[in-house]
């Protein structure tokens, strides 16, 4: 690998060997005696990339991420600075470790959302680790099996050094992807008749079954059979979701919490059913449908405490559980030999979405969760339950692969003029009445930019948090200079917006996420 600046996008399909190619390169550059930055997305992927570099390599490693304390986080920044560390791995703050003389930067899951800091000082990791590899003059390797559009563009451009890997590694082959259709379906607690079968006929064979849905807790709402009253949060206007375990009712959006109530405030009754399914939930279910077999569930919830989610990991590992429950947790980088069947639950909110990216990150979350089937000599299956398995997205995407409906995608987004083809900034405003954002927003787009377009302002998807109203306004320009120019005047020019002192307002730039 040349010693200078080159950014290379490793494409390779799940079980591919990516960390594999990882490893003979931070061979070369430890050979120099020279420092390694890792980045992975989740907390949950450091234990098991530090232990494949430990038995790799025996070299000092530290650990930099939330999950650590700050003496520990402390630790770590000196052995870095100093050059004692010869390996850190952390999660997206890691990119802003000082390191004595850093050779290599990896981004392993590169196309993550979890890589974009949403909040308060806004940056995204992977950006930055490009920009700090071009100032340093060192190569950066960017890993994933399903690229984010932006990487692939790059790589298809020429700006990138692009190496694709298109088969697994040994003799393992890639899983097949079935689609259910759940309407022509009898349903049990969630689950297809055809499904149910496909676990059991899994479970017979000693193997190990995954079922992923994505929404924690035991249900997202519950409301009363007789006057239909749903337990909203007051603050967000949106339903709380019950937490049956910890016998609390629980805001997803502003974490307050309330006990569940015995009785309807409204009519008085005690008919309070739980509407939907959450994990919690599945797991009960499936526990009941499966007694004889050992189930798990790992979601933020159920590894709260430290080392939780490193235990449970390797009592799957060691087969102590046949039946594995999740959200998207389990869904990145994680690799478990008797996993032969992973089942997606629902996938369908992605198909009808107001948000550009939704498809993308539909489709990159299928790919990764169906890479957890059948990564050693047993073949695996996948099979997402839908009530639209005709949509065209999903056709393309489990008949032509990734690769396929990534491309055809980028004509789409090339033609409607949006990123990668087109550069945004979110302007976000929020205050206790409605019309000061909306107000504050309004007066942004009075002035012209050339090459510059405004949509909005508009309600932003969740119009109501925390007790606070919120609004949106998206600038897109043609070229990362005009938006940059726009931006700075935009930001010159608030200190004269009459409604500025009445609201709360924040700008981020290549925004991922416009949910917020």
């Amino acid at each position: 690998m040349q010693s200078q600046f080159s950014c290379h996008l490793v494409d390779g399909i799940t079980g591919s060997g990516k960390t594999e190619v990882y490893l003979q390169a931070i061979e070369q550059i430890l050979a120099k005696s020279q420092q390694v930055l890792v980045l992975v997305p989740e907390i949950g992927l450091t234990p098991q990339t530090l232990s494949r570099f430990e038995q790799r390599f025996n070299v000092p490693i530290s650990l930099h991420h939330s999950g650590l304390n700050d003496k520990e986080r402390l630790q770590t920044w000196l052995e870095a600075q100093r050059g004692t560390a010869a390996i850190v791995i952390g999660t997206r703050s890691a990119i802003f470790t000082p390191l004595h003389d850093l050779g290599l930067i990896i981004v392993d899951e590169e196309h993550d959302a979890s890589f974009k800091q949403q909040d308060s000082f806004r940056y995204h990791a992977r950006d930055i680790a490009i920009l700090r590899a071009r100032q340093l003059d060192i190569p950066i390797i960017l890993g994933t099996a399903t690229p984010s559009f932006e990487s692939l563009q790059n790589a298809l451009t020429g700006k990138y050094h692009y190496h694709q890997l298109r088969k697994r590694a040994g003799n393992a082959s890639t899983a097949k992807i079935t689609l259910i259709d759940v309407a022509q379906q009898q349903m049990e607690h969630g689950l297809s008749g055809t499904l149910k079968q496909a676990i059991k006929n899994t479970l017979a064979r000693g193997e190990q079954a995954l079922i992923f849905l994505n929404r924690r807790g035991y249900a997202p709402a519950i409301n009363c059979q007789e006057c239909h009253w749903v337990a909203d949060c007051q603050r967000c206007n949106k339903p709380y979701t019950l937490h049956q375990g910890q016998g609390l009712l629980i805001c997803h959006h502003c974490g307050s919490q309330k006990r569940i109530p015995p009785q309807c405030p409204s009519c008085g009754s005690v008919r309070i059913k739980p509407i939907g399914q959450g994990t919690e939930q599945l797991e009960e279910k499936i526990s009941s449908l499966f007694p004889d077999y050992s189930t798990v569930r790992i979601d933020r919830d159920s590894t709260r405490k430290k080392g939780a989610l490193a235990k449970l990991l390797t009592e799957v590992s060691n087969k102590e559980h046949q039946l594995l429950i999740g959200t998207q947790m389990l869904a990145k980088g994680h690799h478990f030999p008797d996993v032969t069947l992973v089942a997606v639950l629902d996938v369908d909110g992605a198909l009808f979405s107001y948000d550009f990216r939704a498809a993308e990150h539909m489709a990159q979350l299928l790919v990764q969760v169906s890479g957890r089937a059948g990564r050693a000599s047993k073949p695996g299956r996948v099979m997402v339950q839908s009530n639209f398995p005709e949509h065209p997205l999903l056709q393309d995407l489990v008949n032509n692969g990734y690769q396929h409906f990534a491309k055809q995608a980028l004509i789409e987004r090339q033609q409607a003029l949006l990123p990668p083809f087109s550069f945004q900034a979110l302007f976000r405003a929020d205050a206790n009445y409605p019309s000061y954002p909306e107000k504050f927003l309004r007066a942004m787009t009075e002035m012209p930019f050339e090459g510059c377009q405004f949509a909005g302002p508009v309600p932003a998807a969740m119009e109501k948090k925390a007790g606070k109203f919120r609004f949106h306004l998206i600038l897109q320009a043609k070229s990362r200079k005009q938006l940059h120019q726009a931006v700075f005047k935009l930001i010159h020019q608030s200190a004269n917006n009459e409604w500025q002192s009445k609201v709360r307002w924040s700008i981020d730039i290549d925004p991922v996420d416009l949910s917020w």
